[in-house]
């Protein structure tokens, strides 16, 4: 069977006699020495700050470091394993040991996805690689066709979200080797499910970060985000260096695809901006697997997801719409705090823009900013955008970790849910949504020192006027905080998680036999919002096949049904003349086709 290599500028790679090359760029140190099990061999110093040594029978697995002049030992910020910690030593790996079983696996279209959003660290009571694999069967079961990882690059600390990565190409040591990961990608693919991976490439975390020290242009010293100095992506080593990382774990772990994250603080002044350049490498890299790329953005923006005429995306796949989850949340909640303010004037009126067009805000200035937000989405197609009613942010963003089924109720939220898997729209759940899962999701790392009471005293700050803050906002640091956090895989079993369950694989079960058809690469929509009252909406959208119609009532009066032709697909909890409080009708009507 075929290996997957990439060989990255970075770090320590084998060549083809099962020697190592190791390469560091440091401007700012004068010499720099490898320590390589137990012998001390100084680099050569390169031209443009790069150091390097090639070193011969290198055993996979070697534990290595780098001394700068102090005698301060660093790991490899292009290491793809560490032994531990991350401020412990580097290994050594050769990538062509571990072949994929599954190795003709090609990936599925993009129009059948349904997104599972998992944390590896709380997804299983073990926390690993390995155990989530034991969990994979269930996932098919559901419907479940997309695996949604949150990052895994190595950070500070056992626990944590992921987002404070360091060490771009190793996975995170507490979750497994990389041959756990690996098997895990290639079990889910065994099974048909396929598996992107969280990818933030915005800043690096408090912990474990010596770039500055080994290059400090690295970063901006001007340009501020809100993690500290901006990177130079400018900079060519740097470029090399976050450029090689998505292509790096597509090429190498064979993943599906990527979310990006946040890639509203990426800046640079370089012809070709980054994003742009590494997805257009991603599509010449790999031009015989289906490859799903995603953007997290608050800017509201698709100049990034353009698509040709035969429906293909040269560039970005799809957009996460937080437009549909905030407006969803506060027609459930009534909450109006922080960002939530933009949506608080008539949120069904919200909703059922993000419904229909994809965006709520297209231009129309923000409460919350005082600033025009977004761009017209109304020409992009429904598969354009990833809808959710909640995912990581949502939930662990708040002082408790509250999920939506905690703040608006059961009856709400499964209304809520029927809309997201039948709308049009692509629907992502995150982890334990699908059976009621109550535990709340909440913020946790594993910092110590000053660096644990930054991160409590600020996370304290933050959610000072918020909704549902008070003086007991859970210690991030704390092992409870985290232990809290893990899937309650027992409620699966009872009888209010089978009725959840039954639930949600009814409602894919539907998406996949009703909705993904309408979906095709080329497909022409025609979106209209038919009716909005206090808690009520009604929206349809026209394709070539037929007309598909939903309509909604999560508020306190009974409100009357638009006409909405076609027979019922889904009616819950049961079909009526009218959307009494907490219901839900979805109606196809077939041969309505676009003239």
């Amino acid at each position: 069977m075929e290996s997957r290599i990439f060989h990255k500028h970075w770090g320590a790679e084998y060549l083809s006699d099962n020697s190592v090359r190791f390469r560091l760029w440091a401007t700012g140190q004068q010499s720099v020495t490898l320590r390589l099990g137990d012998k001390a061999l100084p680099m050569e110093q390169a031209e443009d700050g790069w150091y390097q040594i090639t070193v011969p029978d290198v055993p996979h697995g070697t534990e290595y470091q780098y001394e700068l002049a102090d005698g301060m030992r660093i790991p490899d910020p292009g290491s793809r394993a560490q032994k531990g910690e991350v401020n412990g030593p580097s290994l050594t790996i050769d990538p062509g040991r571990y072949h994929h079983e599954n190795n003709d696996w090609k990936g599925r279209p993009w129009e059948e996805t349904v997104i599972y959003e998992l944390h590896i660290g709380t997804f299983t009571e073990e926390g690993t690689f390995r155990a989530a694999i034991e969990k994979l069967p269930y996932l098919v079961e559901l419907g479940i066709t997309q695996i949604e990882v949150m990052p895994v690059s190595q950070f500070g600390g056992s626990r944590g979200w992921g987002y404070d990565g360091v060490l771009l190409y190793a996975p995170h040591s507490a979750y497994g080797t990389p041959e756990d990961f690996h098997a895990f990608i290639d079990a889910a693919h065994g099974l048909g499910l396929s598996v992107v991976l969280d990818i933030v490439l915005n800043h690096f975390g408090p912990e474990g970060n010596y770039l500055p020290l080994l290059s400090p242009d690295f970063f901006h010293k001007d340009r501020m985000t809100p993690w500290g100095h901006g990177i130079a992506y400018e900079n060519a080593a740097v470029r090399q260096y976050i450029i090689d990382a998505p292509l790096f774990w597509l090429t190498e772990y064979r993943l599906d695809g990527l979310r990006f994250d946040a890639i509203d603080w990426i800046e640079d002044s370089a012809e070709k901006p980054l994003l742009e350049d590494i997805a257009e490498r991603i599509r010449t890299a790999i031009p015989d697997r289906h490859i799903h790329l995603t953007t997290e953005d608050s800017r509201n923006v698709i100049f990034l997801h353009p698509r040709d005429e035969a429906g293909n995306t040269p560039l970005f796949t799809a957009e996460w719409n937080d437009d549909f989850h905030n407006a969803a949340h506060v027609l459930a909640t009534g909450e109006t705090h922080a960002y939530y303010q933009d949506f608080a004037d008539q949120p069904e009126k919200h909703f059922a823009r993000a419904l229909a067009e994809g965006f709520s805000y297209q231009g129309e200035i923000s409460p919350q900013t005082g600033e025009p937000r977004g761009v017209s989405s109304v020409d992009q197609p429904p598969q354009a955008f990833v809808d959710f009613i909640q995912n990581h942010d949502q939930t662990g963003n708040r002082a408790q970790g509250d999920r939506l089924i905690t703040l608006a109720g059961p009856e709400k939220t499964r209304v809520l849910l029927a809309a997201l898997l039948l709308s049009p729209h692509i629907p992502l759940l995150f982890m334990g949504e699908e059976y009621g899962e109550t535990h709340p999701f909440l913020f946790f790392t594993d910092f110590h020192g000053e660096l644990a009471k930054a991160v409590r005293e600020g996370r304290a700050r933050e959610f000072s006027g918020h909704a549902g803050h008070d003086e007991t906002v859970p210690d991030p640091n704390a092992l409870t905080t985290f232990t809290r956090a893990k899937l309650d895989w027992k409620k699966v079993a009872s009888e209010e998680g089978k009725s959840w369950l039954r639930f949600t694989r009814t409602l894919i079960e539907l998406r996949h036999r009703h909705i993904v058809p309408l979906l095709t690469p080329v497909s022409r929509v025609e979106s209209q919002v038919l009716h909005t009252a206090p808690g009520m909406v009604a929206v349809s959208w026209r394709f070539a096949a037929g007309t598909l119609s939903l309509a909604l009532n999560i508020g306190t009066d009974t409100q009357a049904l638009p006409a909405m032709p076609g027979e019922v697909l889904f009616a819950w909890p049961e079909q009526q003349d009218t959307l009494t409080p907490n219901t839900i009708i979805v109606r196809f009507a077939d041969g309505e086709a676009l003239s």
